[in-house]
Parts: structure tokens; C-alpha cells; sequence
């Protein structure tokens, strides 16, 4: 398991920005369905147009944004020259609501837990997700997309750990031996 999770983080890391400091601020919206490699692409060039115009106060923001396992969008901003303020943070979550708007789909359900299985995110209703456990569909080593990263490092470290060491491991009841 521990070389799984090694191997993603490296897999990440790979695709996140090079030259971004460790504590760049980080979001990650959570798609409520997986998109199509046509739609993948589509998202992915509204993101570029996006960050590669991203300002602050009118000064350009060193950002990054791409959409993750066709299900994850991230948008990293490094602040070490420029910090991002109310307004162009708000620039960002416009691009996320028209994304919705356009591709029919919700970034902002937080009672949906995605899990990684068979290498590909599968989400769960966070009201079903004891009834996994119970039924052996996701175990403690099972890997959990924690979404409340904040920064890059954690990202980059934290974004996917197995459900017994995650937020929601002290909201379900996982049996000691699975």
C-alpha cells in the first residue's frame, strides 16, 4: 500500500508545476462526475487562458491550474511575489461556476467522498460511506482524495492518503482487521 501511495505522489508531483513554492496556496474542486478526454481538454485550456492571465491588483499572479484524474480541478497560486487578493480569488471561482454551468456538473458537494480504486476516482455519498466499509467495497488502506489541502506541499504529500490515516477515519468505524 505504502508503495502505491508512493508511486501516485511521485505520479503527482510530476504533474504539478516545477519552480512553485512549497506553501503556494492550493484549491481543489471536485467534480461530481468524471469528464470525457474531449471535455479534459476543453477544461484544461479555459484553465490555461485563465492562469496565464490570472492578476492581482494588476499584477500578474504566478498560477497553475489543470484538471486531475479528469475529475479534480486544481489551481495552485505561488504568492511569493505576488499575493492573491479577494478579487482575483473570486476570478478563479467564476472560471469554476462557469465550468459548472457549462459541463452540467457541481464543484461545490462536499458530501461526496472520492476514493482511488483500481487506479481511477470513484465517489461515495458520505452518507454510504460506513456501508462501504461494511461491505468490503473500501478498507483502511483504501486511498482517500483529501480535498482540504491548502498548500502545494500538502498536495503534493497529503492529497491522497489511505482512509485509517485521513480526516474522515474518527467519522466511520473501521474494523481493526481487514
Amino acid at each position: 500500500m505504502q508503495y502505491l501511495c508512493n508511486m501516485i505522489t511521485n505520479e503527482l508531483q510530476s504533474l504539478l508545476p516545477a519552480g512553485f513554492a512549497d506553501a503556494a496556496r492550493v484549491w481543489v474542486y471536485q467534480s461530481s462526475r468524471a469528464f470525457i478526454e474531449k471535455e479534459e481538454k476543453e477544461v484544461n485550456e479555459q484553465l490555461y487562458q485563465f492562469y496565464s492571465q490570472w492578476q492581482a491588483h494588476g499584477a500578474p499572479v504566478k498560477g497553475w491550474a489543470k484538471l486531475l484524474f479528469r475529475q479534480f480541478v486544481v489551481i495552485i497560486a505561488d504568492e511569493t511575489d505576488v499575493e492573491v487578493s479577494g478579487c482575483s480569488t473570486d476570478s478563479s471561482v467564476r472560471v469554476i461556476k462557469s465550468l459548472e454551468r457549462q459541463y452540467d456538473v457541481n464543484f461545490f458537494d462536499r458530501m461526496m467522498i472520492t476514493f482511488l480504486r483500481n487506479n481511477k476516482a470513484e465517489m461515495l455519498p458520505f452518507n454510504q460511506v460506513q456501508y462501504a466499509i461494511d461491505k468490503g467495497y473500501i478498507n483502511k488502506d483504501t486511498l482517500l482524495f483529501n480535498n482540504i489541502a491548502t498548500t502545494k506541499k500538502e498536495l503534493e504529500e497529503k492529497w491522497l492518503v489511505p482512509l485509517s490515516d485521513s480526516w474522515l477515519a474518527a467519522r466511520v468505524n473501521i474494523p481493526e482487521m481487514q
